[in-house]
């Protein structure tokens, strides 16, 4: 590995341009995102403004349903406009009116000022600059947040959440960031600087590990926080899951019901655990709405991505885009012209510079985001023809139309808009591969 990476001092050295400008490509980087989502969500505003559902779904979806998903649709693409306005000036004002090194020295200050000397180094002065740039950012974007869950959910009946759950919830979250993000950011930090240029070889295989730990003591530590969790009561919904699991030779653990409608009317399922041990959440609104005979169909969708290796493929490529980043990472953690472009003269925080190098790696990931949404979308059709093999053909068509219907999901889409944004096919796309027919329309 390490004669396969040779030339990376060779390329850190090419990139390390004296007198070039990194702020302005940067914000060519972030313009050119801007105006390219922008694109996108202009072409799928337009299929937004249609006034009839798809071929595909004449008779399945009743045109009150379709306008009012339309509508709901629009409300939202209408705040994502905003929103994204919003996200690109507050992210090229912090470039262009040099707002990192800004706070970074008040950082430095305030740990100076009240901090003993032994906490005023690199490593605790970026865990005060995270936690207090993460706390303002979350604030800044709160007003958006806000008017997302009590106005335009709330306009649609899917907002469950009281104003003082949703302020405990901004508390709880905040408390987290403190006590894992902390730490971590201080352990991510000792392996860049312990290990040298060699350091991505270390900080992967911690980042490895600390995934597999979170899968661990998420839900046992941290989704309690926020959700009530418990074992599913005996009946037809958990009798027919366990078959379906035996049959499959799914290592089932534990079946769970999660309190969805909390906070939400919106409904959904998943399975998570270790590749020995895995354990089913479903939320109590897909169980009150729908037949027991459509939630198993939904979930043999599901078991469907785990027979199908999908999470295993997914999780590799995961590991292999980290580590490419962490790799390309050592190509900039030293360039001095990166960070003088910003204001930091021959002071280099690695923190920095990750933040610097993420911006740069903006192309690149915007690629990579359309490769795995194909990529996605080619599993969720794949788990439809699994559980049609099942025999759940009937019912998980009717539950993706229920679930439609009830989340007034987006039913149809400009291709452009889906293939980069959508890591579902839309209805119509999944109806017509499962070959679904109107039983209604028939009669």
């Amino acid at each position: 590995m390490v004669g396969v990476l040779g030339f990376l001092p060779a390329l850190a050295q090419a990139l390390d341009k004296p007198g070039f400008n990194w702020k302005w490509l940067i914000i060519g980087f972030s313009t050119a995102h801007y105006l390219f989502e922008t694109y996108l969500s202009l072409r799928q505003y337009r299929v937004l403004q249609k006034e009839s559902p798809p071929k595909t779904l004449e008779g399945a979806i009743d045109q009150e349903t379709f306008t009012k998903s339309q509508t709901y649709s629009r409300a939202k693409s209408k705040l994502g406009f905003f929103s994204n306005l919003y996200s690109y000036l507050l992210d090229t004002s912090v470039i262009f009116f040099d707002v990192l090194p800004k706070f970074w020295g008040v950082a430095g200050t305030a740990l100076k000022l009240y901090a003993p000397a032994r906490f005023t180094g690199e490593i605790t002065q970026s865990i005060v600059f995270f936690l207090g740039y993460n706390f303002i950012s979350t604030v800044l974007t709160l007003p958006i947040s806000i008017y997302s869950t009590f106005v335009l959910e709330e306009k649609f009946g899917f907002n469950k959440q009281t104003p003082s759950l949703f302020i405990t919830d901004f508390i709880k979250t905040q408390l987290l960031t403190v006590a894992i993000g902390g730490p971590l950011l201080a352990a991510f930090l000792k392996i860049i600087i312990y290990f040298g240029n060699q350091f991505f070889y270390y900080l992967w295989l911690f980042t490895l590990v600390f995934q597999i730990v979170a899968i661990v003591v998420y839900p046992l530590l941290i989704q309690p926080l926020f959700n009530k969790v418990t074992p599913m009561k005996e009946g037809k919904i958990k009798t027919e899951v366990e078959k379906l699991a035996v049959q499959l030779k799914f290592p089932l653990k534990d079946l769970f019901v999660i309190d969805g409608s909390k906070r939400s009317a919106h409904s959904n399922a998943y399975f998570y655990g270790l590749p020995w041990k895995k354990h089913i959440v479903i939320y109590d609104t897909l169980i009150d709405k729908f037949e027991s005979d459509e939630v198993v169909a939904v979930l043999a969708h599901e078991l469907g991505h785990w027979a199908l290796s999908h999470t295993t493929k997914m999780l590799t490529i995961q590991q292999i885009h980290l580590f490419t980043i962490f790799v390309l990472f050592s190509v900039f953690i030293n360039n001095a012209s990166l960070y003088q472009s910003f204001g930091f003269g021959s002071h280099k925080p690695v923190m920095i510079g990750f933040i610097l190098f993420s911006d740069i790696l903006e192309p690149l990931n915007s690629v990579l985001a359309f490769a795995l949404s194909l990529l996605s979308r080619k599993h969720e059709y794949e788990a439809d023809a699994f559980a049609v093999k099942l025999n759940y053909a009937r019912e998980l068509s009717q539950a993706l139309i229920k679930l439609h219907v009830q989340n007034l999901s987006t039913m149809d889409a400009d291709w452009l808009y889906s293939s980069y944004h959508y890591s579902h096919p839309i209805l119509p796309e999944r109806l017509r591969a499962m070959s679904w027919k109107n039983e209604k329309k028939e009669e």
